[in-house]
């Protein structure tokens, strides 16, 4: 039919072919998701009122597994845990790509007066606490449902095959011996059938709603625990000099790890920060202690850069230790910290414009590098990822005054939740449509 056509027209419309053919998709991935709207931000809501800690993301990973099933996706439970995941096969042969929610809630006791607040209290080691999605993983959770019903509604069109990963434990591995994605990872989440590319995103109370933010390279930092014993000898307060002060030692090292950032490491290269977030020392206020304990943690965005910070806040706090004769023993846990979040630069820069056309004019912008960390950076040291924000603060708003993440008071906006299931659906339909062979 088409040899019929003059020479002009068949051009046209041998050009045009493969621009209706993506055309299609994106236009049915929109209008199925304003179906499922309502759908979604319900779902929010039930998954907000029944939180659940790290490790115990039981009623969520049933509410998953049995949404999944029903859109006739294979369902896998039980991976690290409670983690589920959910492999849509498309109509047409093509590469694989992961998709990856967070599900846990964190120990936070709600303030916000919602009207589907979490009431909900759990143990926490030895302690009775509320709970909460302060940090908006069940906008996760109902957005990556949300995905799964729009592309499951497009499923002959997908040129490969989509992996919907929902996982426990981002934050914190207590009372696993591992983060959530670590372990999935060990379990084989990745493989059967291997990932090629694997997208995530996070809802961030610092954006107004609807703007999604994206950047090549790091994005978030690195976090390793650490802990410092200062051993002295213990006296009465009232003759110090006959014991060795191991509080006067310790607030000594304190300020001397803030040099470690300021005079010891290349601040024009990449930013860093080492803090001290507890000290446990003594018992009595006329008793200078034998010792002192502080944990913190270091935060870095570069490989080497960290390896730098291990090496000099372990040489720091044991040369500021043995000039008062004392003795500091440095234990950073680097096996069981985040690594940094750095997007793959390709990737993200292909899907810049998937992005740009899901958020509208002027809505997508390069978000600032976050201090905070995120176990999603165990994906991307094993296949290209990209990690994109989402804001969430309603538009009536100061984003600057807003209640950040972790915050009791933190909110989202049900507006943004369709924009995250437009972009989570569109990045990969895309991906699958541009990779396909």
């Amino acid at each position: 039919m088409i040899l019929a056509l003059n020479p002009m027209n068949r051009f046209l419309l041998l050009f045009l072919l493969p621009v209706i053919g993506v055309a299609a998709p994106v236009k049915q991935i929109d209008e199925r998701a304003e179906e499922i709207e309502a759908k979604v931000i319900q779902w929010r809501h039930h998954i907000h009122e029944h939180p659940e800690l790290s490790n115990q993301e039981v009623k969520t990973a049933a509410l998953v597994a049995k949404h999944l099933r029903e859109l006739d996706i294979e369902v896998q439970t039980g991976v690290a845990g409670h983690g589920v995941v959910g492999l849509l096969r498309g109509g047409k042969p093509g590469p694989v790509v992961a998709l990856r929610a967070d599900m846990d809630a964190l120990p936070v006791t709600e303030k916000t007066g919602l009207p589907y607040a979490s009431q909900v209290t759990a143990a926490y080691g030895d302690k009775e606490v509320g709970v909460m999605h302060a940090c908006g993983h069940d906008a996760h959770v109902a957005i990556l449902m949300g995905t799964a019903e729009v592309l499951a509604g497009v499923r002959e069109d997908l040129a490969g095959t989509v992996k919907f990963i929902f996982q426990p434990a981002e934050e914190g591995a207590w009372p696993a011996p591992e983060w959530g994605a670590k372990l999935m990872i060990t379990e084989g989440v990745l493989e059967n059938p291997k990932v090629d590319a694997i997208f995530g995103l996070h809802v961030w109370s610092s954006m107004p709603s609807g703007v999604i933010g994206l950047r090549s390279g790091p994005v978030m930092a690195s976090s390793d625990f650490i802990r410092i014993t200062v051993t002295g000898k213990q006296t009465h307060a009232a003759a110090p000099w006959a014991g060795i002060d191991p509080i006067t030692v310790s607030s000594q090292i304190i300020l001397g790890l803030q040099t470690v950032a300021s005079r010891q490491v290349n601040i024009l290269g990449s930013p860093s920060v080492v803090s001290i977030g507890t000290i446990d020392g003594g018992d009595r206020n006329n008793i200078i202690p034998d010792e002192v304990v502080m944990t913190g943690t270091i935060r870095t965005y570069d490989p080497e850069v960290r390896a730098a910070y291990h090496e000099k806040v372990t040489r720091t706090a044991e040369k500021i230790a043995a000039a008062s004769g004392a003795t500091a023993e440095v234990y950073i846990g680097a096996d069981t910290g985040y690594a940094a979040t750095v997007n793959h630069t390709q990737l993200a820069d292909d899907m810049r414009d998937v992005l740009e056309r899901v958020a509208g004019e002027g809505k997508l912008v390069t978000n600032d590098l976050s201090t905070g960390s995120e176990d999603f950076s165990f994906f991307q040291k094993e296949v290209p990822g990209v990690f994109f924000f989402l804001g969430v603060t309603p538009s009536d708003q100061d984003v600057t005054e807003a209640a950040a993440n972790h915050s009791p008071l933190f909110i989202v906006d049900d507006a943004a939740l369709i924009t995250g299931v437009r972009a989570m659906s569109q990045i990969a339909a895309e991906y699958l449509e541009r990779n396909a062979e």
